[in-house]
């Protein structure tokens, strides 16, 4: 590790320019053995690649990776140059420190001068040092103060042993950012200190970003090496920052007061003992929030503009989530809350205005912060996570058509069965923290027990490995742990379970992810079963006929328990077509539509309902003669996907004889023999995405070659397309750490991530390549927004052909950006096909999350305007001899077929259940009525008057 001492430092030099100075720094390195002769060459070639010059007078020329043998020992070499040298750009450098390393650890140095450069009109002092001490000390500035204060103690953690209790104390430092991913496990290798009276002692300063020290008890007698442990220190290291700290502790267990700290109740006092930061007894005041929609926007602009008109700090926080205050006078941080109707806000202010700023706080809260505002009820128990109907909305009448978000194809009749989400009572304090312990883990047990067998039941994989997940979040120890906390203090298993799932629920949510917000749907239906298991509410009995289930929003531990011979179909209030709950009922055959809005749930039980899956419509009571036609037309449905299924392994021709080619799409190698057997014509989407989710870290090469060979073994010389890594801020992968975008949509994801990691992306491309065999292998790069993305890609594949050849391959782009499509026809004549993901480039193009729970039903991609990029993109493409597919959601639409071949699609790539049923729309075709059917669809306004089109055909 460099390190910077007086005996490293040559004082008072002098050089001509760069060149002379670079020769000295070599000269020295070579004469104290620290590098061979051509050093030289490495410290100038590092000078042509860019500039050492750190700023603030200090240059660190070192040499390139290639001199890097050359290097007999790690060390550094500090020359001072009074007049200073010309190091480029009008840069003037007045230190140089030559750096002898064979590896990165000049970037050890480059922390350790992090203060330095941070100082004003530090170069000027480097100049005037008159002795390698006060240089030194110039270079290392003042000692950084150790964080220690309230976040960094954590008493009575949940911990069975030292292990543990050592990472949930490193866990503490890597949340206060003091310490990088990996101190946890550099601490294990640490020889612990015991200091007596059950306190142990671990330090390090590797992966130390700033110095830290973190204080853990655990919540019962843990024995380490034989002796108690009653406290563990874990101390981030770097330079004297702990040096007063140490004192202080060393005169506390002198004094025989060690145990106080092993045996503390409350973090502030563990920092008065140690003298850390100790937080100041600000006032704080409750109120309840009555706004109807929240803290939302326009409230919470007046509430910070309010906080402004006093000078002191004002922070707010949500009292029943556990989560940290923030500033009330930052419009973001107030959004950041999430606050909701009913949740009890809690103002702390600084003292000097708190009696000031509290009041008038309170008082406009109170009065709906611009909004009028109803009262809130009278409640004893906490509002409910689930929305709740307001009760003047009228429920649909007889006959009225309700449009919604197609969620899983087919048409269903039955009556009414509504299933509203209970409103949980139960008591905010509980008995003792052992018995409420014990009702949170029976009632985790009967959860556990319920969800295994619904994996061991489940035949479709979809669903096991949905409900994989939930065990996993049953048996998160974060959740667990910070439940149990809530016990301690005094809370009720009910109410410590309810807050901390929805705190953690709303956390996800307001990533404003779709996927991320699946899972939250996820954890809040699994906090469902296990608080009815607390509270022993049983779930209300089905009836016995064939029914349709009506729910705010069906969680897919609900679906899964219904017999699909029972249920007709799924109708619920919100929900989006990507959530598991969808899944589900795709994979069981169960017709659904969802974001049908509240009041399909004020319909009264047994109502008559006609839902069409596949249109995304509702009809409430519909009349005798249009239940007749439903009948039939589910009917004849039945009989078209009978013969669709029965022809699936025949060409897909138009009644005229033009061909359309269907593939489908699969997720893994497993997925390829059902699709083959299914009638594929090839997999037109391989999502590789999935492979790098199945692993704790990054699948090597061969791991993924293995995994693209079975995919063509299995095709038989059918193509392949496969799309590169799909991941980002939308899909984070654990083991690729990404920041925190406030759109990820719209951030680093796909290709524009890929290109960032080019090692990533090179390992997957040689995979693909080497599987080929000169098979059929189509390489598409999703999210090209650019031409320039596109080159680079384009250009990494073809010097990769260069050293593993394949005779068939071809090379395209997903046009998912709205971008890509308008460039179109610069790109045909470069790329050899494009693919359409009409998922993202619906809502991209429509400004719409596909997966909002209101929104998501006008994120229709037969919207004229997706069609118009549609089109774009087909002529471009066709006018240079390129093909063109869709593997979106929309190539499965029977409505959609008719107008996708007539805009010229050449190959549409669905799910292999839907692959019959593509090929069957496609024969009742002639192609010259498509093509009018589809320029008439360019020209209306909706897709609504879209499909109406294709339905009057």
């Amino acid at each position: 590790m460099l390190e910077l001492t007086v005996e490293q430092i040559s004082m008072a030099q002098t050089a001509v320019d760069k060149p002379a100075a670079l020769q000295l720094l070599a000269e020295l390195l070579v004469a104290d053995g620290l590098v061979a002769d051509g050093y030289l060459t490495g410290l100038q070639n590092r000078e042509k690649q860019g500039s050492t010059f750190l700023g603030q007078g200090i240059a660190i020329p070192h040499g390139t990776p290639e001199t890097r043998d050359q290097v007999f020992s790690t060390g550094v070499r500090l020359m001072q140059f009074p007049e200073g040298v010309d190091w480029g750009d009008g840069h003037m450098v007045y230190l140089a420190i030559g750096i002898a390393a064979k590896s990165d650890e000049h970037l050890r140095l480059l922390q350790l001068l992090t203060r330095a450069l941070g100082e004003n009109d530090i170069g000027e002092a480097l100049r005037q040092a008159e002795s390698p001490e006060a240089l030194l000390k110039l270079l290392q500035g003042a000692p950084q103060e150790l964080a220690l204060d309230s976040q960094l103690i954590s008493l009575g953690v949940t911990a069975d042993d030292f292990e543990e209790l050592v990472w949930r104390g490193a866990r503490l430092l890597r949340k206060a950012d003091c310490v990088d991913n990996g101190f946890a496990a550099v601490l294990q290798q640490v020889e612990a200190l015991s200091l007596g009276d059950g306190l142990w002692w671990l330090h390090s300063e590797q992966t130390v970003k700033r110095p830290g020290l973190a204080f853990v008890t655990p919540d019962k007698p843990i024995r380490y090496l034989g002796q108690p442990l009653t406290g563990l220190f874990c101390l981030a290291s770097l330079g004297e920052a702990h040096q007063t700290l140490l004192e202080r502790l060393c005169s506390l267990l002198i004094e025989g007061r060690g145990h106080e700290l092993g045996h503390a109740t409350s973090n502030r006092a563990v920092l008065e003992a140690l003298g850390g930061e100790v937080p100041a007894e600000w006032p704080t005041q409750h109120v309840t929030l009555a706004n109807a929609h929240g803290l939302h926007a326009r409230p919470a602009k007046i509430l910070a503009q309010l906080a402004k008109e006093f000078e002191g700090d004002i922070r707010v926080r949500v009292l029943d989530t556990g989560e940290s205050a923030v500033s009330a006078k930052s419009l973001s941080k107030l959004l950041s809350l999430g606050a909701r109707r009913g949740q009890v806000l809690e103002f702390i202010a600084e003292p000097s205005v708190a009696a000031d700023a509290l009041p008038a706080l309170l008082a406009a809260v109170e009065q709906g912060l611009g909004e009028e505002v109803e009262p809130l009820p009278t409640a004893t128990s906490p509002t409910p996570a689930a929305a709740v109907v307001a009760p003047e909305m009228p429920a649909p009448v007889d006959g009225a058509q309700i449009t919604a978000v197609p969620a899983s194809p087919g048409i269903a009749i039955g009556p009414a069965h509504i299933q509203v989400l209970q409103a949980f009572d139960y008591p905010l304090q509980g008995e003792s923290a052992a018995i409420e312990r014990e009702r949170l883990e029976k009632a985790l047990n009967e959860v556990r027990q319920d969800i295994q067998g619904l994996i061991q039941r489940s035949k479709a994989k979809a669903i096991r490995e949905i409900f994989i997940t939930h065990v996993e979040m049953l048996d998160d120890p974060e959740l667990i742990n910070e439940v149990i906390l809530r016990l301690k203090q005094g809370e009720s298993a009910a109410a410590a379970w309810d807050n901390v799932i929805d705190s953690a629920a709303r956390q996800q949510e307001q990533l404003q992810d779709v996927l991320l917000a699946e899972r939250a749907a996820d954890l809040r239906d699994v906090g469902r079963r296990v608080l009815a298991q607390i509270c022993g509410i049983e779930n209300v009995a089905a009836p016995d006929e064939p029914y349709i289930l009506v729910m705010d929003e069906v969680g897919p531990s609900d679906v899964a328990r219904l017999d699909p011979a029972q249920v007709a179909g799924i109708l619920t209030a919100r929900g989006g077509a990507t959530a598991h709950s969808a899944i589900v009922a795709r994979a069981l055959g169960i017709p659904a539509l969802v974001g049908a809005g509240d009041g399909v749930l004020l319909l009264k039980p047994g109502t008559v309902l006609l839902l069409d899956g596949q249109k995304g419509r509702l009809t409430v009571a519909p009349d005798a003669e249009t239940l007749q036609r439903a009948a039939e037309d589910r009917d004849n449905r039945e009989q078209r996907l009978q013969a669709a299924a029965a022809k699936r392994m025949e060409p897909a021709l138009t009644v005229d004889g033009h061909a359309v080619e269907v593939f489908a799409n699969i997720g893994d190698s497993a997925g390829t023999p059902a699709a083959v057997e299914q009638g594929a014509e090839g997999i037109g989407l391989l999502r590789t995405e999935l492979l790098f989710m199945a692993h704790s870290q990054a699948p090597d090469e061969a791991t993924q070659e293995a995994e693209y060979r079975r995919v063509l073994d299995d095709l038989q010389g059918r193509p392949l397309v496969v799309r590169t890594l799909d991941v980002g801020g939308d899909k984070p992968l654990p083991y690729w750490p990404i920041d925190k975008e406030e759109n990820p949509f719209l951030g680093v994801r796909g290709i524009r991530l890929t290109l960032q990691r080019p090692q990533v992306m090179e390992s997957q491309l040689r995979a693909l390549l080497r599987a080929a065999d000169n098979r059929p292998l189509r390489i598409m790069f999703p999210m090209v927004g650019t031409v320039e993305e596109w080159r680079q890609a384009r250009d990494m594949t073809l010097r990769l052909r260069e050293e593993i050849p394949v005779a068939d391959l071809q090379i395209g782009i997903m046009i998912e950006v709205p971008s890509a499509a308008l460039l179109a026809p610069v790109l045909a004549k470069e790329v050899d096909f494009f693919s359409v993901g009409t998922n993202d480039l619906t809502q991209y193009t429509m400004a719409i999350d596909r997966g909002h729970p209101t929104l998501s039903a006008q994120a229709d991609g037969l919207h004229p305007a997706v069609l118009q990029l549609i089109d774009i993109t087909v002529r471009a493409a066709h006018a240079n001899g390129k093909w063109v597919g869709i593997c979106g959601e929309l190539a499965a639409d029977p409505l959609a077929v008719p107008v996708l071949v007539g805009l010229g699609v050449d190959e549409l790539s669905v799910s292999a259940r839907s692959i019959g049923e593509v090929k069957a729309c496609v024969r009742e075709l002639n192609l010259s009525t498509a093509k009018q059917l589809a320029q008439n669809a360019l020209t209306v306004g909706s897709a609504a008057e879209v499909r109406a089109l294709v339905e009057a055909l």
